[in-house]
């Protein structure tokens, strides 16, 4: 029984302690929304990984979701450093907005296009296995 709850729980230990960290910095830098827009554009990544022929979960998709939000993260850094008239906090709810309207573009282009959205919006935490947790573990280390 405790080889079924293991993985799940030692990847909800590294999400939990990572989040915790990364949060503290978010609302230190009073950026609070960020995180929802990275989420946002890594399941961009993800969905247009799927659109290319990647499955859902693999580490094509990874990659890509990967990809996409450490552009994301730099496209926010450097709208930080720069004197703009619109607030970044507008710019981060626009990027949020359109990313959220691109996954449902991309996804109805694809037969299978309604299950991955809804794994894409669910998540799987309780079916996790070891080489998940190794691939959570590595892409947050």
């Amino acid at each position: 029984m405790i080889e079924l709850v293991l993985p799940p729980f030692a990847a909800a230990m590294i999400i939990l302690f990572t989040h915790a960290y990364f949060g503290l910095h978010v609302i230190e830098r009073e950026v609070i929304f960020v995180d929802l827009a990275l989420a946002q554009i890594a399941a961009l990544g993800s969905t247009v990984a799927f659109m290319l022929g990647a499955a859902h979960g693999s580490m094509e998709g990874y990659v890509f979701s990967f990809a996409f939000t450490l552009i994301g993260a730099l496209i926010f850094s450097v709208t930080r450093l720069e004197d703009s008239p619109v607030p970044q906090e507008a710019l981060i709810g626009i990027t949020f907005v359109v990313a959220s309207a691109a996954v449902i573009l991309l996804s109805s282009f694809s037969a299978e296009g309604t299950e991955h959205l809804q794994e894409t919006l669910t998540g799987q935490l309780i079916w996790v296995t070891w080489p998940t947790v190794a691939k959570v573990a590595l892409s947050y280390g």
